[in-house]
C-alpha cells in the first residue's frame, strides 16, 4: 500500500497530502481509510503542500531598525510596578483577535512582570 501511496505522490510532484492521495486511491477502486493513508505517509515521511496563505496583519518598513530591548531579556522585578511586559503574540495565536459585530479586534496584554497581574 505505502508503494501505491508513493507512486501516486511522487506523479503529484509532492503536492498531494492524505485526502488527495485518499481520493486518488477510492477512483483507482482501492478502498482504504484516511487516517491509513495518513499513518502510512507519515512514516513514509511523505508530506503534502498547503497552498493557503496566512494573513499577514502587519508589515515593517524597510530599513527600520528593530524595538531596543530595554530590560536586556531579564524580565523579573523586584517589586510591583517596575516592570511591565506586553503580549507580542503573532496574528495566528488563538485568542490574539476578538470578533466583534463591526470586524475583528486585536486583543493587547500589558502584565506586571512581578505580580503576574494584567495591568492593562
Amino acid at each position: 500500500m505505502t508503494e501505491r501511496i508513493r507512486a501516486i505522490y511522487e506523479a503529484s510532484f509532492g503536492t498531494y497530502g492524505a485526502p488527495r492521495v485518499h481520493a486518488e486511491l477510492r477512483a483507482q477502486g482501492i478502498y482504504v481509510g484516511r487516517k491509513c493513508v495518513a499513518r502510512l505517509m507519515g512514516q513514509a515521511g511523505l508530506q503534502g503542500v498547503s497552498r493557503r496563505r496566512g494573513t499577514v496583519t502587519t508589515r515593517r518598513s524597510r530599513g527600520r531598525a528593530s524595538p531596543l530591548d530595554l530590560v536586556e531579556r531579564d524580565f523579573s522585578a523586584s517589586a510591583p510596578d517596575r516592570l511591565w511586559v506586553a503580549d507580542p503574540a503573532p496574528p495566528r495565536r488563538a485568542g490574539t483577535y476578538v470578533p466583534t459585530g463591526s470586524g475583528f479586534l486585536y486583543l493587547a496584554v500589558a502584565r506586571d512582570a512581578f505580580s503576574r497581574r494584567i495591568v492593562g
